[in-house]
């Protein structure tokens, strides 16, 4: 019995007409749909529960597809990995030194050294300072003031830690702007929320500019990308964040769509032209578009400056019901991805949303088990074949994960076939066949790493991103200005960005703050790391 509902009686099969099969897969189908409206009513009184102050029922995460092994036990007198003690202060740089004289000591004591001992401390307090600048006169009349030093940020009367401070903690810790301000009020900074607001929010093209670096250099070095997207409310109306990125980079944006044709905005970046090329007319074939209209398109010019004279070349040519401009702006887009320096064999990885379907397609082991896990048998015949197939979907994928880390071009067919039996058996769960048709549907998809090793088998690491601006939202809510988006889309991708790059926020934020440039700039990181990588994995194959 499941959620209260009895179990289906098992039916010999002697006695399974084609009635009797229609019938419990009707049945089935209805208790399905039970399930699902139960986990409805659930949530419901979750939300009911939260808004009365109470606490909602404990979640319990469903199982995944891979689980990380557990470390192998340490030998007989040998530590545990990671126990060893590691000399700690030889990482410091010592500040400030102070010697400590023995307090009275006693008549005929001998010194006998220093030892040391190290104290590490945080020196967090208001710090104001008075510039008295002289002013004088020339001889020839003019008055001149003294320049200020160059620590001061020009046109500034909050220094540049404290400005690295307000934007570390809004934006790496999740502090809130309320909170922020009655912090730095604690403090003894004197501060109005409009002056917080605008060091939040304001002025922050150099920031902008070097995320748009971050997305061209991530899509002209990179073999796949992984992406995701998420709600994110703006100005209260509902709106989209889509993530883009890989090992070496991460890049948000917020829109009002989540369709393909804005997808492949946010892939084009700072680029608004469109672009006619041999990419763009696969693309219109794929999608049916009429040969007359490709024939139409390519006789013409080839690359358009801006959406305006694009929508003009589309109605000079006639081209003006919905589906047909979405397909021929789709394909434009493409086209113009390609001419921008992103490769055409570029592998997108996705969990499976038809927006991601552009050029070669990934999609994610984990999201396409999900539906088992999740699946909720009604007797024992059920509970079986869940189980019984998400064991082959497991050994499969394993099977996969070793051929992905030692490709064997003689394994391909083997574990097509192998997959292919897995998808066309047929089990006593109508719902079970279902999530094997679509698997079967994306065959093409899941396989990819037969021919593309480098892409991953699942969208972990999108999610994993992705999470960290759900947490922001949850917290803050919504944004109001167009600016306060984009800034919360702009330092989410460098946080992230910096986090893979292995370089500290706050070194990042601090040295952009002063105009320093001592640390990098990401979008030349993120090319010296895949330049590298491909140097690491041409030396690793055998000639």
């Amino acid at each position: 019995m499941a959620n209260g509902l009895p179990p289906l009686p098992e039916i010999p099969p002697e006695q399974r007409t084609p009635l009797v099969e229609a019938l419990l897969a009707v049945i089935c189908a209805q208790q399905d749909r039970i399930a699902q409206l139960e986990e409805t009513v659930r949530q419901l009184r979750d939300e009911i529960a939260i808004l009365k102050g109470q606490k909602p029922r404990p979640k319990i995460a469903p199982s995944q597809l891979e689980q990380p092994p557990s470390p192998p036990p340490p030998a007989a007198g040998q530590k545990r990995p990671g126990s060893d003690k590691k000399p700690k202060n030889a990482q410091l740089t010592i500040t400030r030194e102070r010697r400590i004289d023995f307090p009275n000591p006693p008549a005929g004591s001998v010194s006998k050294g220093y030892e040391e001992y190290v104290v590490q401390e945080l020196v967090i307090r208001a710090e104001v300072t008075r510039f008295l600048r002289e002013r004088i006169v020339t001889a020839d009349g003019q008055s001149l003031l003294a320049p200020l030093p160059a620590e001061v940020l020009p046109g500034r009367h909050f220094g540049a830690d404290l400005v690295s401070y307000i934007l570390h903690q809004y934006h790496h810790n999740h502090v809130t702007q309320p909170l922020l301000h009655e912090e730095l009020a604690q403090r003894g900074i004197v501060i109005s929320t409009g002056q917080l607001n605008n060091i939040l929010t304001e002025g922050k093209q150099i920031f902008h500019e070097e995320k748009a670096e971050v997305l061209t250099a991530g899509l002209t070095t990179a073999t796949y990308i992984q992406v995701d997207d998420t709600g994110a409310r703006h100005d209260g109306k509902n709106g989209y964040c889509t993530h883009i990125g890989n090992e070496f980079f991460a890049y948000f944006e917020s829109t009002d769509s989540k369709s393909r044709l804005n997808f492949l905005h946010v892939l084009r970046g700072e680029h608004g032209d469109y672009v006619i090329n041999d990419v763009a007319v696969a693309y219109w074939q794929k999608y049916g578009l009429a040969a007359a209209l490709i024939a139409a398109l390519t006789e013409g010019p080839t690359h358009f400056t801006d959406a305006a004279v694009w929508n003009e070349c589309l109605q000079r040519l006639g081209i003006t019901t919905t589906r047909l401009v979405r397909i021929a702006t789709e394909g434009a887009l493409l086209g113009s991805l390609i001419a921008h320096g992103v490769s055409p064999e570029l592998a997108v990885l996705s969990d499976g949303a038809g927006q991601f379907n552009i050029l070669f397609h990934a999609a994610c082991w984990v999201h396409a088990e999900r539906p088992l896990a999740r699946m909720i048998p009604h007797n024992e015949q059920h509970r079986l074949a869940i189980e019984q197939v998400r064991q082959q979907i497991w050994e499969l994928y394993q099977d996969l994960k070793g051929y992905q880390q030692q490709p064997q071009p003689d394994q391909v067919p083997v574990l097509t076939a192998r997959f292919e039996a897995l998808c066309s058996q047929r089990t006593v769960y109508p719902s079970i066949n279902q999530v094997l048709k679509d698997m079967r549907q994306h065959q093409a998809d899941l396989l990819r790493v037969l021919e593309r090793p480098e892409v991953p088998l699942h969208n972990n690491a999108a999610e994993s991103d992705i999470r960290d601006y759900v947490k922001k939202r949850k917290i803050s809510g919504s944004t109001r200005s167009d600016a306060g988006r984009d800034c919360r889309d702009t330092f989410a991708s460098l946080k992230k960005t910096c986090r893979k790059l292995g370089i500290g926020f706050w070194n990042y934020l601090s040295d952009r703050i002063r105009g320093l440039g001592e640390v990098p700039r990401l979008g030349d990181l993120i090319r010296q790391r895949a330049a590298e990588a491909i140097a690491k994995k041409a030396q690793a194959v055998p000639i």
